[in-house]
């Protein structure tokens, strides 16, 4: 078949030219003779790759000296437990919006080890827009938000008030989608399966003052973030090839205008492929408009009856992946299809979607 358009929502699809450098490399990195796969972590190899990686992170999100940047492992799902073992250790009392399947994720493992307040929720509508909210204040050792809803496919358009209440994002499924300013956290974190790299390692940008030596009680060394900002992220072996490709992904962001440059590719495409199901009669967006993703696309069509819409949407995803468009099945908790459109997906891709829709409407509505 060759190479199709990845529309999954992690792991997704990296850009081709970062591919094809890392194939290049594949057995001899800059003449070393090995591939990154097989370079011991504390190699004079090595140092430079990682080196780099962060002093891009640092220059492409414009991060703060006060802030430490470390790559670790275990996915987004182990920093709901790090935030509050390394971070709910004043009041013991955190705050958290509820926007989906994984801020409940993260609430339900928060509450583990503090108490959790939450301060909003779109659970009345299933999810589908982000709430207003004017402030958050109160006894907090953090607040915390998912500023981008892969499932639902929302987005926070706004940075919620927390005063000193130092705000938390998991910000896996849209980091350097478009310009955002660190500064207004005191934690971010992001799986790098989304925009960044291949799946295996997690970015974290933690504030100073956060990073502590005294931990929740029974945490385990390896998470606490101070063990591994102490270290520069070689406390132990780390997801080496994996942070060797997100460097290159990186420089390719630069190479295509950085946050800004990727901001208007990611507009033009989301914007094309919401103005395509608005403006028809078959298919329509799940997520309200002020509170859309550019990064993830939900979509129904029109098909009300249950069995009828299930029978639908396996017939879509089946051709689609026929015709070279992948991984388009929805979330079972929203139902019909779901684009999910990062950094890496070509606008061509968008238009071969649209095309494939039209076509698809004509033949089964």
């Amino acid at each position: 078949m060759g190479r199709v358009y990845n529309f999954s929502a992690g792991p997704s699809c990296l850009p081709e030219e970062v591919l094809k450098d890392c194939a290049d490399e594949m057995l001899d990195y800059k003449g070393t003779g090995q591939s990154v796969m097989e370079m011991s972590h504390r190699s004079s190899a090595f140092k430079p790759i990682i080196e780099d990686a962060e002093a891009m992170v640092r220059k492409l999100m414009r991060v703060p000296d006060n802030y430490k940047i470390v790559f670790l492992q275990g996915g987004g799902s182990t920093q709901f437990a790090m935030v509050p073992q390394n971070l709910g250790i004043r009041s013991g009392k955190a705050v958290y919006v509820d926007t989906g399947v994984w801020s409940g994720k993260a609430i339900k493992e928060a509450k583990k080890y503090v108490s959790v307040d939450v301060a909003a929720s779109s659970k009345d509508r299933n999810f589908c827009y982000i709430p207003k909210i004017d402030k958050i204040t109160g006894d907090y050792d953090y607040a915390y938000i998912c500023l981008n809803n892969t499932i639902k496919g929302t987005h926070w358009n706004y940075i919620p008030d927390t005063g000193s209440i130092p705000l938390v994002a998991d910000i896996s499924s849209c980091i350097l989608s478009e310009p955002l300013d660190v500064s207004a956290f005191g934690l971010v974190f992001a799986g790098a399966q989304k925009n960044l790299g291949p799946a295996g390692v997690t970015l974290v940008i933690i504030r100073d003052d956060l990073i502590t030596d005294s931990p929740q009680k029974g945490t385990p060394t390896m998470l606490t973030y101070k063990t591994h900002t102490d270290e520069d992220s070689l406390y132990n072996t780390p997801p080496c090839y994996a942070i060797y490709v997100v460097g290159k992904v990186l420089h390719w962001i630069e190479k295509n205008g950085g946050a800004e440059g990727m901001k208007a590719r990611n507009y033009a495409k989301a914007e094309r492929l919401y103005d395509y199901l608005d403006s028809n009669t078959v298919y329509r967006a799940t997520a309200d408009k002020d509170s859309r993703s550019i990064m993830n696309v939900p979509f129904l069509t029109k098909e009300e009856d249950e069995a009828k819409a299930d029978a639908i949407n396996k017939k879509f995803t089946a051709e689609a992946a026929k015709a070279g468009l992948v991984n388009l099945a929805g979330h079972r908790t929203v139902g019909g299809m779901r684009a999910s459109i990062y950094n890496a997906m070509p606008l061509e891709g968008v238009e071969r979607l649209i095309e494939f829709m039209d076509k698809f409407a004509a033949e089964n509505f």
